[in-house]
């Protein structure tokens, strides 16, 4: 089984969120200065969009597989 992986820039900071199964859900990951900082379980990816959208204000049209 093969995973999605999206990522995003913005402001400085680089975002990545990581499929797993559906039962898990999806993981955002935060990173500054290639450190992650900040990671989050959601739902959905779309959940993790929307995560990113309000916590750092990140463009849904910037996500990139």
């Amino acid at each position: 089984m093969e995973f999605k992986v999206l990522k995003a820039e913005h402001d400085n900071l680089n975002f990545k969120i990581e499929e797993d199964l559906p039962e898990v859900g999806a993981y955002l990951y935060v990173y500054r200065n290639n450190e992650c900082f900040k990671d989050y379980l959601q739902n959905s990816m779309e959940a993790c969009k929307e995560v990113a959208f309000e916590e750092f204000g990140v463009p849904l049209e910037k996500w990139r597989e």
